[in-house]
């Protein structure tokens, strides 16, 4: 529907008005407030979806915070390099306190790492204890195994970035909530904005839910091509899952194959261990 022009034009000088407060994202609320129940689906844990009563698989997805039609430029948008403009993120970021979770024990935030210019990318959950101790993600014994997962398809951990959909340790580890999930997730789609990667790889079911808005269970998100902000996405097994359940490491190995072939990649005969 059409905005009233004299609306329009009030909210458009509102929003300059807190762009130049520092203010750039801006969520959507319930009418009247009304609470809504987070997702139960906990994918640090190692349990995928299909695994879980019916009830939790019910449970709607989380989708990512929709950009205002009004929103000012990113500070970043004129940056041609962009491991600068990552920087300019991570500033803006700050020592956030934009969600409950600075008041609930994270020791930092867990930004990103990895190729400011790469063509693949791979997108988590949250950081986990090591995660939150050392600020970098995918380090602890899941970390190890998509280490392994990327050698095995012929590159480095520095060829490819790598970040997850929030950026600060849940308590115990904990499902995001949704609230977490909309005051963070802008950060993250500004550093994909930034990187451009051809191949964003969901890591579980979590990662999967909220950056499609798909309520499926990994079975159906899986060996499938979806359009995500003009790139290509894939979803395949978080590393904590095959930790617990090896089995799945040949069907994640697929999943990967199916990234290999889109990039143009070599296949290797070796497959994830």
């Amino acid at each position: 529907m059409a905005l009233d022009p004299q609306l329009r034009r009030a909210l458009a000088e509102r929003v300059r008005f807190y762009n130049e407060l520092g203010i750039y994202d801006f969520y959507r609320r319930e009418a009247g407030g009304a609470s809504v129940e987070a997702p139960e689906i906990t994918d640090t844990a190692g349990i995928e979806p299909d695994s879980m009563p019916a009830k939790s698989r019910s449970v709607l997805s989380v989708p990512v915070a929709e950009e205002d039609m009004f929103a000012a430029p990113k500070p970043e948008s004129k940056i041609n390099d962009p491991a600068k403009a990552l920087r300019i993120i991570r500033e803006d970021l700050g020592d956030c306190t934009r969600c409950v979770l600075h008041k609930q024990g994270r020791k930092q935030i867990v930004f990103g790492v990895g190729n400011p210019k790469a063509e693949l990318m791979f997108i988590g959950e949250a950081p986990g204890a090591d995660e939150d101790q050392q600020g970098e993600p995918f380090v602890g014994r899941a970390g190890q195994l998509l280490n392994n997962m990327i050698k095995a398809m012929g590159l480095k951990r520095e060829d490819v970035y790598i970040a997850n959909i929030i950026k600060c340790r849940p308590p115990g580890n904990r499902t995001p909530e949704r609230e977490e999930c909309e005051t963070c997730s802008p950060f993250l789609m500004r550093q994909i904005a930034v990187i451009q990667p051809k191949v964003i790889v969901a890591l579980g079911a979590v990662a999967a839910k909220t950056l499609l808005a798909i309520n499926a269970p990994m079975a159906e998100f899986r060996g499938h091509w979806y359009d995500f902000r003009g790139t290509k996405l894939a979803v395949t097994y978080h590393p904590a899952f095959l930790l617990r359940d090896p089995r799945q490491k040949k069907e994640t190995w697929k999943d990967l194959q199916m990234v290999m072939k889109f990039l143009g990649m070599p296949i290797p005969s070796k497959s994830v261990e």
